[in-house]
Order: C-alpha cells, then structure tokens, then sequence
C-alpha cells in the first residue's frame, strides 16, 4: 500500500471509527460487535503506526471516545480515567512484558502483576468526603464526564458512607449480571419491546437517564477496582490497594490473581477464559496490570491509555448444535415470533437452548431448516443468535419451514400486513393479548375507566374473573371489593367508572378496540360516517379506503378486523352489556370553521387539548399536528415550541387563547 492509498484509507477508517464509537459510548445503542469494533481500530492503528505521517492526536486511537449527554452537568476528572491498550494475542503480552522489565532496570525497581477480569460495563468514578458519597460520575472522554450522583446512589452495592472518613476517588465498572441480563430482555420480549444488545449498552443506557426513578428500577451493580486519588494514606502496590477497598465496604472486582511472571499472567488468563461460563457478570477480556505502585508512576501514560496495563480481549466464541425445531410464540400486540429450539450447547458462558428467529425474512435469508446443523454465537456476548448454518451437513431429512396462517394460541387468522416483516395474529379475544388488550381499552384514549390499572387487570385475569375485554362490564362489587382492605369505597368508584364508560362516545369504542393503525382521529371520522356499528361491520374496502385520514392501509386493517369470529363474538358481548355503539345525533351549530385546519401548541389555560380540539371540530374545524402552508391557524399556548416558530415563519396566522374564545363566541 502506497502512502496515498494509505491516507485515503486512514480517513475511511477514522470516520467508520468515529461513527460507530458514537453510536457505542453517547448513544448506548451498537450496530456491529465488539470484535469487529476491535478490528477496525487494530487496522487503523496499525497502518498509523507505519505511515505516521498521517498520525493524527484527533484520531480515536490516541483519545478517549465518548461526550457529556445534554441534561447531565459536566464533572471534569481530577484524575484522567483512561481506556486501556488492547492485544489479542500472547506474543503482543509478552511485548508489553519486555517494556515492563527494561523500565524495571531503568528504574532499579522490580514488579509482579495482577490480571483481573475485564468487566462489560461503563465506568464511573466515586468520590467520597469524610467517607460521605458526594459525587459519582461517568468516564465520558476520560477527562470531562457526566455527573450521574443520584443515579448512582440507586445501585445498593455502592456504600453512601464508608467505614472510615476518608478523602477518596475510586473507579468502577456498572453492569448488569448474566441472568439479570436476560431476565431483562424476556420482560421486554414481551412487551415486544426492542431488546437490548447487550449487557454493556443496558446498563450504559439505565445508568445515562436523566430520571433516577428508571436506574432504579433496572438492576444494576457495580465492581470497584482502581483508587484514583486517596489523601492520608499510601500504599506500594495495587494488590493492597484492593483489599483495603473491599475493608473500606467496596464490592471489589472478584477476580484478581496475583502473579509473579508474565507465564504465570497468561495462566490466569487461559483460566479466566475456561471458567469464563461461571461468572455471573459478563467480560470482554482480561486485564494485565503492573503491581508496584512506584513503578507505574515511572511508566506514566499517553494521552489515552496508561503504560502499565494491557487488556488481552478474547475472540467471540462459536459453537455448533442441531436446530432441533422452530415453534412460534405470541407477544402482548399480537406479534407471533418464530423460535429455534436447539440441542442445549454452551457458548460463552451459559447453555443455549433457544434463540429468537425473529421473522419470516430472517429465516428465509439463512435458508434455515429444522434438523440442520447451525453455528451459534452470543451477540456482544449476550444475546445468542445464528450466524451460519452448515448445509454441507445436510443429510436431505431437513424439513422446511413455513410461518403459520393462524395464531397458536386462539386459531385467529394470523396476517402479515404489506410493508411489515412480522405477522400478527388478528384474535382481539386471544389469552397471550389479552392483559395488553384490556389495558388499551380501558385507557383515557380508549373508554376511559378510571381506577382500572393495570396490576388490577391482571389481578383480576389471575383470579379468573376477566377472561375477554366483555367481562369488564360482569365485575361485581364483590368481586372488586374482595381484592383490597377496606374496599368499599374504591368498588362503588370503579363500578360506576365502568357503568359510565357504557356511555361513551362511539369513536371512543373505536379507539377501544384497538384495531391496528385506527388512532383517535382517524375513529372519530369513521363514526361520524358509518354512525353505527352494524353500518361500519358490514362496509367494504373500498368504501373505508375513500374516507378522508383512512387511506388503503387502514381500510384493509378494519376490513380485516370485522371480519374474525373473535371480533364478531365482543361485538356482541359488549352489545349485550349495554355500550353504546353508535354515534349520537347532536344539535347541529353554525359550521363557522368549515374548511379551517388548527394546529394546536403549548398549554392553554382554560382548555386541555382534547377539549380544544372537540370545540373545533364541533364547528366544522380539523386539527392537524403538524404546520404547513396550509395550516390556517395555531393556536399557541404557553411554552409554544418548534410548531409556532414553522407558523411565523410560514406566516400562518397565530391565535392566542383570549382570541380563540372570541372566534368560539363569533
């Protein structure tokens, strides 16, 4: 490679680099491994190491990536926190050993070392006064961090008071354990949320949120393993440092292994990786780092990393098994997800039984059948997933895999929508829906039931006295009463919350129901069409599909949803409980708004949004939420943002509230 080549591929390098470290440390959300990360800084760091012409003290090998989150206050580092040099072989060790021992003649001074896990988490640095926590903040670019005291104050394995009144900064890793790990992910699973990557980003992610009330509630923990700056106190070696850290009521990084040699460091090394499976928190590597205090002060640091430590990083690991069978599962919205049930093989450090396909297109790509041998590997070490199958393996008595047609929970019709790569079961009635169904419906945009939350729900669920969205309007007050102390007052309110809702406006139902793609506006235009239940059950696509805010996508989704036996059955259940199904003849007003579009910004005084937006479009008006020239008014409130600003500058016409009324008056 000439030196032209060489420049040209430096920069695509740096910019790949830049992009994903960002996408890594301020936005805790990766798009590709930790080992191919790895790999492009090794070939960017290397071909700066033979053209260092080129070198550059802004490019990523030579500083810390990572910034300060907007919302958090600056905390700038008294002492750097520096990343660490990483090697991915033995005879890199063995280099970084030979530096060890020319500084140790240098100096006149000798070393052992200690190699310690490295633990997949984000840094933080504590520091105490008098032994009283005062401030905890994140590694950031290793000299300003973002300072998250309250959030940290959460995590139970950090001491708010020390056993003695010192004068100290300590650093530390946050993670999150394997099996809360996943624990964490089968939850969100279930919401169908999307699942975290891995470890490191959950935790970077819970530990970076500007409300402590959500750190709190994700299970987070903490390893210490280095003291920053102490006063009163000195010590010769790291070792020592560690034990009185963990006298001190720190939870100390447990793994630590004392050695003499650098054989001895690759030993423990080795060992680590075997026994890698039985930690309960994941690593990426293992650390090496030189033991006397005294010597480390001589060996100093560059502008990134120190020169007494090295992180030896271990490659992904890879297994073969049987892809046994793929079963399919429903989520809360319906969404049915394909699974591989494998022959139980262990990768990095748990036993893998089952991994998610994740659609119909995913296993049509890899061309995955049951019976194939399949190669497994943990996504950033966590999150198991096919990366290949071995079809030269193949015997002829695979069997191929096709999605189903109906729900394997209720028999529903399971459809996937145009545009979409998930297929949804379309049973409104369905059990593995059920608890998400009932929480829509009763919602203040759905029937607005209030006092029926979602552990009542699913209190009720449990108990089996709500068994579809029907058995809301069959509750008795015995039944509501029995659930708390003294309920009596709380099951009259809930009862005559469910009777009212009986009353609702029809779009309300609509709303309700939760057919997909159906909001609040879109259901106010379809009542106030059809006017009835039995109109709208009995329309055709095309009819829907000419309804202004309808369009194609819906039409189809509504067409479709009148058309299941289960719909049919609520329908009916809900007729018979008396809810009300159709759209009310209201006294006709003045139209006075005929043909205007609002937009709607800020908060008004005397009018919440929905009661603004019902008053216009009582007089003929739309609400739109967005501005564009053919917006006729905004109506702005207080803390108008971005919406009024696009009004002034497209010179639509700005309403305050005072003038709003004088238009509702006329």
């Amino acid at each position: 490679m000439n030196a032209e080549e060489a420049k040209k591929r430096i920069e695509e390098l740096r910019t790949l680099v830049e992009y994903h470290a960002k996408r890594y440390y301020d936005d805790d959300a990766p798009e590709i491994s930790d080992f191919e990360y790895d790999m492009i800084m090794v070939e960017l760091r290397n071909l700066e190491k033979e053209f260092p012409e080129f070198s550059s003290k802004d490019s990523l090998t030579q500083k810390v990536g990572g910034h300060v989150k907007k919302g958090f206050k600056e905390v700038e580092h008294e002492v750097p926190l520096q990343s660490l040099q990483d090697i991915f072989n033995f005879d890199e060790l063995v280099e970084f050993d030979n530096k060890i021992k020319k500084a140790e003649e240098e100096h006149g001074k000798t070393t052992k070392y200690v190699v310690e896990t490295k633990i997949d988490g984000l840094s933080a640095a504590l520091k105490y006064e008098n032994g009283i926590l005062v401030q905890g903040a994140t590694r950031g670019n290793g000299l300003i961090g973002e300072d998250v005291t309250e959030n940290l104050k959460t995590i139970k394995t950090i001491p708010q008071k020390l056993k003695e009144p010192l004068n100290i900064t300590v650093r530390g890793e946050v993670f999150i354990s394997k099996k809360d790990f996943e624990q964490m992910n089968e939850e969100r699973a279930l919401e169908e949320q999307p699942l975290f990557a891995n470890a490191r980003n959950a935790a970077a992610g819970s530990l970076r949120q500007l409300d402590s009330n959500i750190t709190a509630s994700r299970p987070l923990d903490i390893y210490i393993f280095n003291v920053q700056k102490i006063e009163g106190k000195e010590f010769e070696s790291h070792y020592e440092e560690l034990l009185f850290l963990e006298n001190l009521g720190f939870n100390v990084n447990p793994v630590k292994i004392p050695c003499d040699t650098i054989e001895e460091a690759i030993n423990a090394i080795n060992k680590i990786g075997e026994e890698r499976e039985k930690l309960t928190f994941g690593i990426d590597g293992a650390v090496v780092k030189v033991d006397n205090l005294s010597l480390r002060q001589d060996l100093g640091s560059t502008a990134k990393t120190p020169r007494w430590a090295i992180a030896y990083k271990y490659p992904p690991e890879k297994k073969e098994t049987i892809l046994k069978d793929i079963i399919c599962q429903v989520g809360r919205t319906g969404v049915i997800t394909p699974m591989a049930i494998l022959e139980p093989v262990s990768v990095a450090g748990s036993k893998i039984s089952k991994t998610t396909l994740h659609n119909e297109d995913f296993i049509k790509e890899k061309d995955l059948r049951i019976g194939d041998t399949v190669v497994i590997q943990k996504a950033g070490d966590v999150i198991p997933e096919i990366v290949e199958v071995k079809k030269e393996k193949r015997t002829g008595k695979e069997i191929e895999f096709t999605m189903p047609t109906v729900c394997p929970v209720c028999g529903a019709e399971a459809i996937r929508e145009e545009g979409e790569a998930a297929i949804r079961c379309m049973g409104i009635e369905c059990p593995a829906k059920l608890l998400r169904n009932i929480i829509h419906f009763v919602s203040k945009e759905g029937m607005d039931i209030e006092g029926l939350g979602e552990n009542l729900v699913q209190q009720f669920i449990e108990k089996g006295l709500i068994a579809n969205i029907a058995d809301i309007y069959t509750l008795t007050f015995e039944d509501i009463a029995s659930l708390k102390k003294n309920g009596t007052k709380f099951a009259t309110n809930l009862i005559n919350a469910i009777l009212d809702s009986k009353k609702r406006p029809f779009y309300k139902l609509l709303t309700a129901l939760g057919i997909r793609h159906i909001g609040t506006k879109s259901a106010k235009t379809i009542a106030k069409h059809f006017k009835t239940i039995e109109y709208l059950m009995n329309a055709q696509k095309e009819e829907l599909a000419e309804l202004e805010d309808v369009g194609s996508i819906m039409a189809s989704s509504i067409y479709e949803f009148f058309r299941q036996e289960q719909t049919i059955d609520l329908i009916n259940k809900l007729r018979d409980a008396g809810v009300n199904m159709k759209e009310e003849e209201t006294e006709s007003k003045e139209q006075r708004f005929e043909g205007l579009t609002f937009v709607l910004t800020g908060s008004l005084e005397n009018y919440t949004r929905e009661e603004a937006t019902s008053i216009i479009e009582s007089f003929g008006g739309k609400v739109s939420s967005s501005v564009s020239k053919k917006t006729s008014y905004v109506l702005a409130g207080e803390e108008a943002g971005s919406k009024l600003t696009k009004a002034q500058s497209l010179g639509v016409t700005i309403l305050t509230e005072s003038q709003f009324e004088e238009m509702i008056k006329g």
